[in-house]
């Protein structure tokens, strides 16, 4: 009972604290009092109902019944904006703040929303190696499902909250991409609901024109209701070489090196200054050393590019042995490192131990909660941006960012990109190695500005023939944009199904010069 007291003591001052110090101040000077104390235990909550809802789906077997009659439903809706005259562009009614994306879709309040209540995994073809699975299924949902049966994706994009629609209307890579491609590269069909009400299949060989239109449509040709992406036999462990690099040149030379093995399963670098990396590369594996095995993915455990930093601080080389699960999600826990700007001492021991397996807050909870000063604020003062260059471009490609942005961490994925039709493919007839450059975090760059500074970003990204992730703000103009994607394909589909009333055009979608 005492323990009671103390508790509700301490909630009465901390109400009355935010009471005197004003929501809004504390909210944006000290929010990791609200992340700790409401936005951590409401994210466990939406973990125990997601995960006690697959668990009820899984033992009642109802997900294949009831997919044919929730898709029934969402070509209803469809026909019912046709009846009521075409007012209003479509879009799906899942509320903004619960995509991963930082980006605010105001269009969701002026569009007809179209509910698609889709999340569940609907089959697994062992013989065919093909999973298939409706758009709202999240990466650690799916993850969670295969691996007991000895199954996993090729690419699994690395945050536990990624969706597979999300993944395929934008686009999806993981440290495995230098040999499988990104996400849609691992997707052999896709079921949609397009503008006319009817559901149709495509694949490769099947309406293949729409098969690689819909990747980086961001859902303007029509609503997703189904994929099938391959599977590939589980290993128990992924063997992991950590490798300290010093001096930008020896970096890029050993990071492509590493790149091209196809040997590797996975290849990943974590830049911690201009010149200084480690680059990781490993293997699936079913036998492991007991004694170098780290289960990263531990609550209690060090944040994971903390834990890698140690190699390069201590100058040395090592080799870990971390659960297959474990390292597809390795940066969740952190949010990559997003979470260090939020709870400062989030990787400190006593924290980790009494509250890590709270950890990390949803994403979509930051964001409903977040608040007009947070949001202008991140968007004056912060980055989370993926650009996807070739990699005979990365040594250049990094001085940019540290001239434009310095931020560090940077994260370096490799990719294969094959000369598939699509928004989104390499510039000669060939497939290309590409990498993809994430910098999430605070500039240091003292000339920083957010929309001049992206803009000369996004030029330079022009410049080499690469490609910016759709889900970060955009400053290009629609000219601009056109340029960096190839718009042939999509252009021609969307005036050939009619798309023109139903669906913005993918530039209004996501860019800001075109929502401002």
């Amino acid at each position: 009972m005492s323990a009671l007291w103390s508790v509700g003591a301490g909630l009465l001052l901390l109400l009355l604290w935010v009471r005197h110090r004003g929501l809004e101040a504390v909210l944006v000077h000290h929010r990791w009092v609200f992340v700790c104390f409401f936005l951590m235990p409401l994210s466990i909550l939406f973990d125990i109902y997601y995960q006690l809802r697959a668990w009820a789906v899984w033992r009642l077997h109802s997900a294949p019944r009831q997919h044919a009659q929730r898709v029934r439903h969402i070509q209803e809706q469809v026909r019912e904006w046709k009846k009521e005259g075409s007012k209003r562009y479509m879009c799906t009614g899942r509320p903004g703040w619960l995509t991963v994306s930082l980006r605010v879709g105001k269009y969701k309040k002026t569009h007809k929303n179209i509910m698609i209540n889709l999340m569940d995994v609907l089959e697994v073809d062992s013989e065919r190696q093909v999973v298939r699975v409706e758009p709202l299924v999240s990466m650690g949902q799916l993850t969670a499902y295969l691996n007991p049966m000895g199954w996993t994706l090729p690419v699994v994009p690395e945050l536990d909250d990624l969706t597979v629609g999300g993944l395929i209307m934008g686009t999806g890579i993981e440290s495995s991409s230098h040999i499988y491609g990104l996400f849609q590269h691992t997707c052999v069909a896709y079921e949609l609901v397009l503008a006319d009400g009817s559901l149709v299949r495509c694949s490769p060989t099947e309406n293949s024109d729409l098969f690689y239109a819909v990747p980086w449509s961001c859902g303007t040709l029509g609503f997703l209701v189904a994929a099938e992406i391959k599977m590939i036999p589980a290993k128990k462990y992924v063997k992991i070489h950590y490798k300290p690099v010093r001096g930008l040149q020896k970096i890029c030379e050993k990071f492509t090196e590493e790149s091209k093995k196809k040997e590797n399963s996975f290849v990943e670098g974590l830049m911690y200054s201009l010149d200084e990396a480690v680059i990781m590369t490993g293997v699936l594996t079913d036998e492991a050393e007991q004694s170098k095995i780290n289960k990263i993915g531990n609550y209690y455990k060090p944040w994971f590019f903390k834990h890698v930093e140690k190699y390069l601080k201590d100058d040395r080389t090592g080799v870990e042995y971390i659960p297959s699960r474990h390292y597809y999600h390795r940066h969740t826990r952190s949010i990559f490192w997003e979470l260090q700007d939020i709870i400062p001492f989030g990787n400190n021991p006593v924290f980790r131990y009494l509250f890590g397996w709270m950890v990390p807050p949803k994403i979509s909870l930051l964001k409903l909660t977040q608040g007009e000063a947070i949001r202008k604020l991140y968007e004056q003062h912060h980055v989370v941006q993926d650009m996807l260059v070739p990699m005979k471009s990365l040594e250049k490609s990094i001085q940019t960012f540290h001239v434009d942005l310095n931020v560090y961490p940077l994260w370096l994925c490799p990719f294969i990109l094959p000369n598939n039709p699509g928004m989104v493919h390499p510039k000669g007839n060939e497939t290309e190695l590409y990498v993809d450059i994430g910098a999430y975090g605070e500039p240091k760059s003292k000339q920083f500005e957010a929309r001049a500074s992206m803009r000369q970003m996004e030029k330079f990204v022009r410049s080499v023939h690469g490609f910016q992730m759709l889900y970060a703000d955009c400053y290009m103009t629609r000219e601009e944009f056109w340029d960096m994607f190839d718009g042939s394909l999509y252009h021609k589909l969307r005036e050939e199904m009619n798309c023109k009333d139903a669906f913005p055009e993918v530039y209004d979608k996501i860019c800001k010069a075109a929502r401002h």
